[in-house]
């Protein structure tokens, strides 16, 4: 990966089994991809989130020829498509909550169980929003202006927290002046036992259920009236009824 990037070469490169594989062996676990290829200069990356994406995200990669770029998917049946109400400068947004309390940022597969999550926190009355970046480095500028608009930000992964998306997200906050609450929801630094991947995801509290009250707890957290110095000027999220969510007439 270095010397193809140090030449500027359009290569595509395609990992399969990213993530959390889990009955392949504990060596088989895909979770170390994002904080390598995270170091890497000029290179890019996307986490498809379903089939119709990885096709989408595999045209636009051929069209790379001055720099290296890498696909991940995960092991097993093509997830099913989970379509977006909208794409803001190639981020999705996937649910719009009624309020703007929490941006959840999801990578890749972990579209679904986010979606599933933001609605369960609906119930307990914290708005979610969740988007899904495709493309998670270069990560896009406009997540930073998105961001302004919301109370915490989480980021949703199924690699490791160290180095992951989730520290490139708080870098770049960072870099930009943004003082908003960020929480990362990924694997902790550890190799991983040999289980199916729902058993390891249930352990690590990666699921819809485990991430909604942590959500709802963060955001119990906030002191009132909480704006990052940066969303005193931003404009007001643009806020939809929650029927809009179940609405099949989405962007595809």
């Amino acid at each position: 990966l270095l010397d193809v990037a140090l030449h500027k070469a359009g290569v595509t490169f395609v990992l399969d089994r990213a993530g959390i594989t889990g009955d392949d062996g504990a060596s088989h676990n895909g979770i170390w991809d994002l904080a390598l290829t995270g170091i890497i200069p000029t290179m890019h990356v996307a986490a498809p989130r379903d089939g119709a994406r990885l096709r989408e995200v595999l045209a636009e990669s051929i069209q790379i020829t001055d720099a290296p770029s890498m696909l991940r998917y995960p092991k097993g049946e093509v997830i099913a498509d989970i379509p977006a109400f909208e794409r803001r400068d190639g981020i999705d947004v996937l649910y719009r909550g009624e309020s703007a309390d929490v941006l959840l940022v999801s990578v890749g597969a972990m579209a679904a169980m986010a979606v599933e999550a933001a609605s369960q926190a609906y119930r307990e009355g914290v708005g979610v929003t969740v988007i899904d970046p495709r493309w998670i480095k270069p990560l896009p500028q406009s997540l930073v202006t998105m961001a302004t608009r919301y109370k915490s930000v989480v980021v949703l992964e199924d690699g490791i927290r160290h180095g992951g998306i989730a520290s490139t997200i708080s870098e770049m906050f960072r870099d930009a002046g943004l003082q908003v609450p960020i929480h990362s929801i990924g694997v902790p630094l550890t190799f991983l036992e040999h289980a199916k991947r729902a058993q390891i995801l249930s352990e690590l509290g990666i699921t819809a259920q485990q991430i909604s009250l942590s959500i709802v707890e963060w955001s119990a957290s906030l002191k009132d009236g909480f704006l990052s110095p940066m969303s005193e000027v931003a404009k007001p999220e643009m806020q939809h009824p929650l029927d809009e969510n179940v609405d099949p007439r989405r962007l595809r």
